[in-house]
């Protein structure tokens, strides 16, 4: 199954893709689930299968207006310097980086997301807008403490694409770099929500990276320093995971900081996300208007 979520008179709503139309779900099923993490955490997969061969779809896919594919998630964790070839080419382009032994982990908000087919913004106040190419794990039921790293997948609802975009000089402002990680509308996650029971193996995926046709990234998620499984582990020895949380799962080398002379996305660009099995998340940069709009 895959879900979109996606702005609609003003609201945001979520449906099922049936070929190219989206049957709203929000509407035919928001006494029971109002908005997408209420049908993640109410099992609605099974109550949308029966629907999904009733309809004809309510919406054409490529008309809508799509949003992040869960829109306000209650905690966005990411991981960083999670392939080697990243680890390597940080390394080589600002020094002092290693493999960490634990996953690093840092946090993004929900205002700084993005649909697909939406732009990523750079910012008024920097021009250092680069890619990073990530398979992103929606949380499908509460975890409590410690999961054991051989359980972990069974908290998973489904996988997505995501375009973790940063600017890297506020990155790097200080040892902290999450001002370079939520400038408002730069990471982009799409372009639908494919549940779990389509990816037999979601740790050998391919994965790949295109700006404007070329490609910058390629790997494969078996290429992971620490496995979703890991990550999943680690994150709920000190904290708990809900329905709709979010994981990015870290990228992989070819990032345009590290290249020679460093390459950064600008207005008019068009950077793809392809993940094997997912489908391609695309979006355009453009320049920050006065007021942002809606994500």
């Amino acid at each position: 199954m895959k879900l979109v979520s996606f702005l609609h008179a003003g609201k945001a709503h979520y449906g099922v893709l049936k070929g190219q139309r989206v049957i709203d779900l929000s509407v035919r099923l928001g006494g029971l689930y109002p908005d997408i993490i209420s049908f993640i955490a109410g099992n609605g997969q099974s109550v949308a299968e029966s629907m999904i061969k009733e309809s004809d779809g309510d919406f054409d896919y490529d008309g809508l207006h799509l949003l992040p594919v869960v829109p306000n998630p209650g905690k966005i964790f990411c991981a960083g310097l999670n392939y080697h070839d990243h680890v390597d080419e940080a390394n080589r382009a600002i020094g002092n980086r290693k493999a960490p032994d634990r996953a690093m982990i840092f946090a993004r908000w929900p205002e700084s997301l993005t649909g697909h087919l939406r732009p990523i913004m750079r910012p008024k106040v920097s021009q250092m807008l680069d890619w990073e190419a990530e398979m992103l794990i929606v949380i499908g039921k509460p975890t409590g403490r410690y999961v054991p790293k051989d359980k972990t997948l069974d908290y998973i609802f489904g996988y997505s694409c995501m375009n973790e975009a940063c600017l890297r000089d506020y990155q790097r402002h200080s040892s902290q770099i999450n001002p370079g990680k939520n400038f408002e509308q730069t990471g982009a996650i799409g372009p639908w929500l494919v549940t779990a029971d389509e990816i037999a193996d979601p740790m050998n995926l391919n994965i790949e990276m295109r700006l404007n046709g070329q490609v910058m990234q390629k790997a494969n998620t078996s290429q992971m320093i620490h496995s979703i499984q890991a990550i999943i582990e680690y994150i709920t020895e000190w904290t708990t995971l809900q329905p709709g949380d979010i994981i990015a799962s870290g990228t992989m080398g070819g990032v345009g900081f590290a290249r020679t002379p460093p390459i950064f996305m600008k207005p008019g660009d068009i950077a793809e996300v392809e993940i094997e099995q997912i489908g391609i998340l695309r979006n355009t940069i453009e320049d920050e208007s006065t007021t942002l709009g809606p994500l």
